[in-house]
């Protein structure tokens, strides 16, 4: 605050100049005084919002975990915290100088399957992102298994050193590809729904023999772990069945798909000419609307890519409104649709979302900020996320609410090595103890050096993530 006094009396000394010469008339007073008074305020929001918003820095660059997440972590030694072993992850794929097998164990990617179960049933995942490295780290890091499979597809918008961070790490993972045609995706538009199109035909020729497909996007953080999405993917309900969570089209959405639209390319969607109306959809289908996200059978995916109607109902599509609403979801209400659901509504729990129009209904409200109606997570809010259980949850932001997933990415690998039926590597820990700073302790040096220490090969870590 010494440094805001600083500046506020600069700018007032500043303004007192000017008036010297002005002789004091009113005019030139009030003048000055607003001018004082607009500095000031901008200088003090500034420093408030530094405050604010900047989480705070322990040792070696690495937020320490806020009170509000003991919950969520194990219980440590008295004279003992949590800290985070590595602090900007995506500092690690600048670093030019590591090798892959470096970088890797230095991140903390789980490199082998931790259960027959899983090993049994691999997954596919697609991810299309555009921006946060850091969350697109996270969260590959999250639901990496070596036995999966992943396609990433990068907006053709990104900045190129963006676009050339993620493919080095993709160079470093075998089963991690980028996608072979890169779309400028727009919001609400077909190229967001054509991103996950090019994915799939990539998929359908990988050598990994996965059984079910996942989307997700840069800002999506799992719930689940894979043991748990394999569980439920092999559940009752969901064994070879689809999941498209969606209803039959609502008077309220109709205007997406009677009207013509027009996207234009990485800026928005908007009606084409004076409201063109549209033809009927192929085979005079009835048309559902749902979630853009789903989980998909490798028969479906073929479908997708192969059968007439398919590629009708995807070409028909292009100038509707969010195609990616309503093609998964009607295409599954298809008798012909391998794996279809055709008698389905909104079962699925794919993904926990709190809608700003649900609240006081399905959620008590967002704690953090709704952006676009959907609520951007604050660390209050993840009690009701844990509590639901869904298999991921959206939105997080690096930038506004860094806690909350700090939080939530420690319970979550602490839930997913407690799960494990091999034996657990020290590297792919997330955090480790750390002694409580002191006068002889500070963040520079001492006992700091603890966030990096190395574990011995027999040490049992097990009863860190007790």
């Amino acid at each position: 605050m010494s440094s805001l006094r600083t500046r506020s009396s600069a700018a007032l000394q500043g303004c007192w100049t000017i008036m010297i010469p002005l002789g004091g008339a009113k005019g030139s007073f009030l003048v000055c005084l607003g001018i004082s008074t607009l500095i000031c305020s901008l200088i003090y929001l500034r420093a408030w919002t530094q405050t604010e918003l900047q989480p705070q820095v322990g040792a070696n660059g690495c937020r320490s975990f806020s009170d509000r997440c003991e919950a969520f972590l194990p219980r440590v030694e008295e004279g003992l915290i949590w800290r985070n072993r590595d602090c900007q992850v995506d500092s690690y794929i600048h670093n030019n100088h590591l090798t892959c097998s470096q970088l890797i164990a230095d991140l903390h990617f789980i490199t082998k399957p931790l259960s027959q179960e899983e090993l049994d049933y691999p997954l596919a995942f697609i991810l299309t992102v555009h921006k946060e490295l850091q969350l697109l780290l996270r969260l590959l890091r999250a639901i990496y298994a070596p036995q999966n499979v992943y396609c990433i597809h990068i907006d053709a918008k990104a900045p190129q050193d963006y676009q050339q961070m993620v493919r080095r790490l993709v160079a470093c993972l075998p089963n991690v590809f980028l996608s072979s045609q890169s779309e400028t995706v727009t919001y609400a538009g077909f190229s967001r729904l054509q991103a996950d199109i090019h994915c799939m035909r990539d998929l359908e020729h990988s050598k990994v023999g996965w059984k079910k497909l996942i989307n997700l996007c840069g800002q999506d953080f799992p719930v689940q772990s894979n043991l748990e999405l394999v569980r439920y993917m092999q559940s009752k309900m969901w064994k070879d069945r689809n999941m498209t969570p969606g209803i039959k089209q609502p008077a309220s959405m109709r205007h997406r798909t009677q009207l013509q639209h027009k996207e234009i390319t990485g800026s928005h969607v908007g009606l084409k000419g004076w409201g063109k109306k549209k033809g009927h959809p192929p085979q005079n289908m009835q048309l559902y609307f749902g979630t853009a996200y789903y989980a998909l059978t490798r028969g479906f995916v073929n479908f997708v890519l192969k059968s007439r109607v398919a590629q009708d109902l995807l070409e028909w599509s292009k100038d509707t409104y969010s195609p990616d609403e309503h093609y998964w979801a009607t295409l599954n209400h298809l008798k012909e649709a391998p794996g279809n659901h055709v008698d389905g509504g909104w079962e699925g729990d794919i993904r926990a979302i709190k809608w700003q129009d649900q609240e006081g209904t399905v959620h008590s409200g967002c704690k953090g900020r709704y952006v676009r109606n959907i609520c951007i997570y604050g660390i209050e809010d993840l009690p009701w996320i844990i509590k639901r259980n869904s298999m991921f949850a959206n939105k997080f932001e690096s930038s506004t609410f860094p806690e909350s997933l700090d939080c939530l990415e420690q319970w979550h690998r602490r839930k997913v090595l407690r799960q494990a039926t091999v034996p657990i590597d020290p590297e792919w820990l997330l955090a480790v103890p750390y002694p409580i700073p002191t006068s002889k302790t500070n963040s520079s040096g001492g006992q700091g050096n603890t966030l990096n220490r190395s574990f011995s090969e027999h040490e049992d870590v097990r009863g860190l993530i007790v």
